[in-house]
């Protein structure tokens, strides 16, 4: 498994981009990490992507992801909307609206983009100023546990998914820094860190609220 990698910007490249896109393999827990910076740092704004899969428990419509359909989508990508767009694992699609990554940069906030690998291709080609940061598992059997203890998929789809994993994990080498998701709130504060933020400085909580997170949790995604 790759280990921890420090951001060096590239040439031409500002020392803490106001764009950062989170990628890696599947199940290593880039929803969830991405879900807690949102949740807890509040000039973050993370995109939330479309996408044509079903929900899973607990997702939310506009606030995990805006699920739509397979026409809607297409729509969308013949309007021009989507800044990158993919199918992932041969069935579903998933994609970045263009409008509201410019409105959140116009309105001087940090964007977290959480995508898939064919996404930060696309956004390595059209925003070469991101920073590219790869969310790496602790060890292969780690995610394995993550994928299959989740529930979410068959047998047959959680073999294709972790065959679909090693080809991620080695393009690795192609992303500005890494972060090894260890824990989830470790993790969360190497990024947030590698976007030029104080982890410290969290949202406040009210009285009564508890942690969106805790340690030890599985951080899948």
């Amino acid at each position: 498994m790759p280990g921890p990698r420090a951001f060096q910007p590239r040439p031409g490249q500002p020392d803490h981009p106001q764009v950062t896109v989170l990628a890696g393999p599947t199940a290593v827990g880039k929803g969830t990490v991405s879900t807690y910076i949102g949740d807890h740092y509040a000039n973050v704004w993370l995109s939330v992507s479309a996408t044509t899969r079903a929900p899973r428990p607990g997702e939310v419509h506009g606030k995990h992801y805006f699920f739509v359909t397979t026409k809607e989508f297409q729509d969308l990508i013949e309007a021009g909307t989507m800044l990158e767009w993919a199918v992932v694992h041969g069935k579903n699609m998933y994609g970045t609206r263009k409008d509201t990554v410019d409105e959140a940069l116009r309105s001087g906030q940090h964007v977290l983009l959480e995508i898939d690998l064919q996404g930060a291709r696309q956004i390595r080609q059209t925003m070469p100023e991101a920073q590219f940061v790869f969310l790496a598992p602790p060890s292969w059997d780690e995610l394995v546990h993550r994928l299959t203890g989740r529930g979410t998929e068959s047998p047959e789809e959680q073999q294709r998914r972790l065959e679909t994993a090693k080809l991620e994990l080695a393009a690795e080498p192609e992303f500005d820094a890494v972060v090894v998701n260890d824990t989830i709130e470790q993790a969360a504060a190497e990024l947030v860190t590698l976007m030029g933020l104080d982890p410290g400085k969290q949202k406040p909580r009210a009285c009564g609220d508890t942690p969106v997170t805790r340690v030890g949790q599985d951080p899948t995604s």
